[in-house]
């Protein structure tokens, strides 16, 4: 271990270093991400593996992939990267999103890609319903008003809208992030709303939300909030077509994935009046340029892609990447698989039956 107050060198992250054992590793994690690696190995347990750090661009992940038992990696994952993971057992990610990685190719190598569904939804849950709630009530347009001594301007201003009570939710994808927020929703008196092709209706209506396809619950909602993950199929899922469908008076909310919204059908709801305004944490091009129409408009509030921010992000979802990488590597299913029919197919052993409702693999 090294001396107290000194740094630790880049490859001082394995197991036999840490607690004493043999310095040769079994296996090999290559990564892009940023050192130390304590809440991975945290995660890891005694797992007899290290992490190989690598710079972040492409060439240099090539060259070091052919050597890895797994991947760990951050930003893109390509088709040329899954060929160069001649022997990978796993592509682990430290995100819920895996739009960023061609799932296509991965499993079509066989290789298992594990996410992380479950360790912050409540973070996005409080951002989407702190999103509605101030957008609602136009919190960010009173606080403008205060500041510019226009103290009396809002009530009159509130005046013009309803009470919360007795609006129409609908969610767009039914997942876990969703379903946290009609937990937070429901006490506010709402009807909610819920279409998700790949979510049983079952799981909805113990949670008080009633199924319902696309078009109706856009054409009912007074509130729309985006929760479908980014996939090819649900690339630009909301365009012009879905938002002359909703209310003039409703408000879109997105804390899923920009590109599930076509951001130019967007813009012209909001200027022609389709909708009445927009609360989003994602965007289609991330950060915005600065001549983005959607940077100068009253009735849209944004946040910068931190709904899932908060003290416990980081140790949260770097110690689960060491779980899935310590179960793959020790011969075992991982518990969140974002390709599963590679599963079968595998020498990995099912170890245990996987929950299908908040848990991993929903």
């Amino acid at each position: 271990m090294p001396a107290e107050g000194c740094s630790p060198a880049p490859r001082v992250v394995q197991y036999g270093q840490i607690f004493g054992g043999n310095n040769v590793a079994q296996f090999k994690i290559v990564t892009n991400a940023a050192a130390p690696f304590d809440h991975e190995l945290e995660g890891l347990g005694r797992s007899d593996a290290e992490f190989v750090p690598v710079a972040s661009d492409e060439a240099a992940m090539i060259a070091a992939l052919p050597a890895a038992d797994a991947v760990y990696p951050v930003g893109k994952v390509s088709a040329a990267m899954i060929a160069a993971m001649t022997k990978a057992r796993v592509i682990a990610l430290g995100s819920i999103g895996v739009d960023y990685v061609d799932i296509a190719a991965a499993t079509a190598a066989g290789i298992p890609v594990t996410n992380v569904p479950d360790t912050f939804v409540e973070e996005v849950a409080d951002h989407a319903m702190t999103l509605l709630l101030g957008s609602f009530r136009r919190l960010v347009e009173h606080d403008r008003m205060v500041r510019d001594g226009r103290w009396r301007e809002g009530r009159a201003h509130l005046y013009q809208f309803p009470r919360l009570w007795g609006q129409t939710l609908g969610f767009v994808g039914f997942g876990n992030v969703a379903r946290a927020v009609a937990l937070r929703a429901r006490p506010f008196g709402v009807r909610m709303l819920a279409f998700d092709p790949y979510v049983s209706e079952l799981s909805m209506l113990p949670l008080g939300v009633e199924p319902a396809g696309l078009h109706e619950l856009l054409a009912a909602s007074d509130f729309v909030s985006m929760h479908a993950p980014g996939t090819p199929q649900t690339g630009h899922m909301m365009g012009e077509a879905e938002f002359r469908r909703m209310k003039p008076t409703s408000l879109f909310i997105n804390t899923g994935r920009g590109a599930t919204v076509e951001e130019a059908a967007l813009v012209t709801a909001l200027q022609q009046g389709w909708i009445a305004g927009a609360a989003l944490d994602v965007l289609e091009v991330e950060p915005p340029r600065q001549d983005n129409p959607l940077l100068q408009m009253p009735n849209v509030t944004l946040t910068s892609h931190v709904a899932s921010a908060s003290s416990r992000f980081d140790p949260a979802r770097k110690r689960r990447v060491g779980q899935e990488l310590a179960l793959v590597l020790s011969g075992r299913w991982p518990m969140a698989c974002v390709n599963p029919s590679v599963l079968g197919q595998s020498a990995l052993r099912r170890w245990q039956p996987v929950a299908t409702d908040r848990g991993p693999n929903s």
